[in-house]
């Protein structure tokens, strides 16, 4: 059998390219892969290949490990590939869709991937990223493909649009939150239980909970004891200090409580509308579900989630990234499931609706559990969605229709009806006035729309 080609593309960035790594070089069934890097800046690709073949080298493993800043190359002979970009600096342009709308009156939560941020940062990163898919289907069109970048949903659901045939399927870890959250909330084992959550990406929520052994619905019990455990939880911005603080090397007295003095309810404002209005546990917090909602910046812990921003920006841009031997990369363990025919349930992929959430469109890319064996990802109906959140979840179905084909017929005209279907957007002239504004101040990402 040939050896596995695994190419990452923007593997440059410290906090994908080393923790991807980290996750090959602990797989058994990859042991002999072949890992090819690829980025567009030769500095920050160097120093990720270094570090990687220092850590081969160190543990005497059999990877191949090459790096190349010219992606035909990298894309030859890929059986996978992992799409981790952004463009220019990423930061400062995430913090112009931030803080611009708002100043033309929008209110907006956070600003990546919902409401008019979400709309500029989809517009400034899917050309690249359809650019990259063109190769990909080029050059090596039978190659799974994942997708790690943000705006999770508009991105995924351009691709598919684009290039229908391609094997595309958006990942994040968010859906990580119930594996921490259940146990303790129940508490049970996560072993002891059987659950499946869905919805958009960052803008999901557990739709069914059961204990295994007895096959009774836990649901009930999640919601009746969920609002005492979240009334006691850290923040997030807390956690992301404490990670910061401990790696800087403070002493542990200077380390936040987890507990103890905790704010209630940090950064889960809109949270908790839908815990208790809605009865349902979304598997995110304000700074993602908060976008979607016309609503939410009255209820958001704002706080909270500048403080979340602040620390993640730290976290991120810390300047002495490491390869850790973890498994905390989803995308490996597919990797793994297709190559060995292991059929398993994954919690959460994104893909194309087809009736895997029956109230959405078939071409919007959704959010489920999915079956991973040798045929590759097939995602699991969830025909259990409560109808409330259902309606929230339609309320974006022509938000990412319009960024589709904004994006694919290059259409100012069709942004301005994408900012216009958009709940959180309320005034037609500020919404014109805000998209000539942005195309100033991004001109070599937004030039393109005429």
């Amino acid at each position: 059998m040939a050896t596995t080609k695994i190419v990452l593309i923007g593997a440059g960035s410290a906090q994908f390219g080393f923790d991807m790594l980290g996750d090959f070089f602990q797989s058994p069934l990859l042991s002999d892969c072949h890992v090819a890097l690829h980025d567009i800046n030769a500095e920050a690709l160097e120093r990720v290949r270094r570090a990687g073949q220092d850590y081969i080298d160190d543990h005497g493993l059999a990877v191949e490990l090459t790096a190349s800043l010219s992606r035909e190359e990298s894309l030859a002979g890929a059986d996978f590939c992992v799409i981790a970009i952004e463009v220019g600096d990423r930061f400062a342009l995430w913090e112009i869709d931030q803080n611009v709308p708002r100043q033309f009156g929008f209110q907006q939560v956070f600003g990546e991937n919902g409401g008019p941020g979400g709309l500029f940062h989809s517009l400034r990163v899917i050309p690249p990223i359809l650019e990259i898919c063109g190769d990909i289907e080029r050059i090596c069109p039978e190659a799974w493909v994942f997708n790690y970048s943000n705006p999770m949903s508009r991105i995924c659901t351009t691709v598919h649009r684009a290039f229908p045939d391609l094997k595309f399927v958006g990942l994040c870890h968010e859906i990580a939150s119930l594996y921490q959250h259940l146990p303790l909330i129940l508490d049970t084992p996560i072993e002891a239980l059987e659950f499946r959550a869905g919805g958009l990406n960052h803008f999901s929520i557990l739709v069914e909970a059961r204990y295994r052994e007895s096959g009774k619905d836990a649901y009930p019990d999640i919601l009746e004891k969920a609002a005492d455990y979240f009334e006691h939880l850290p923040d997030l911005g807390s956690i992301m200090k404490k990670l910061l603080d401990a790696q800087a090397g403070s002493t542990p007295g200077s380390e936040p409580a987890l507990r103890e003095g905790a704010n209630p309810w940090a950064e889960r404002g809109a949270f908790r509308v839908l815990l208790e209005k809605f009865h349902c546990l979304p598997i995110t917090t304000d700074s993602h579900i908060g976008e979607y909602l016309q609503w939410a910046p009255e209820v958001a812990d704002h706080k909270a989630v500048l403080d979340f921003y602040v620390y993640y920006k730290k976290w991120t841009l810390r300047g002495d990234p490491t390869i850790r031997e973890t498994r905390t990369e989803r995308m490996v363990k597919i990797v793994e499931g297709i190559i060995s025919d292991d059929r398993y349930e994954e919690a959460a992929v994104n893909v194309p609706n087809r009736g895997l959430i029956p109230q959405l469109p078939e071409f919007m890319v959704v959010e489920v559990p999915a079956w991973v064996d040798q045929k590759g990802i097939s995602g699991i109906r969830l025909d259990g969605m409560p109808r409330g959140f259902a309606g929230l979840l339609a309320n974006q179905v022509a938000v990412h229709d319009l960024t589709a084909q904004a994006v694919l017929d290059r259409s100012k005209d069709l942004v301005l009806q994408a900012l216009l279907v958009d709940p959180v957007v309320d005034r037609v002239g500020m919404a014109e006035r805000l998209i000539e504004t942005m195309i100033e101040l991004q001109p070599e990402y937004l030039g393109y729309l005429r």
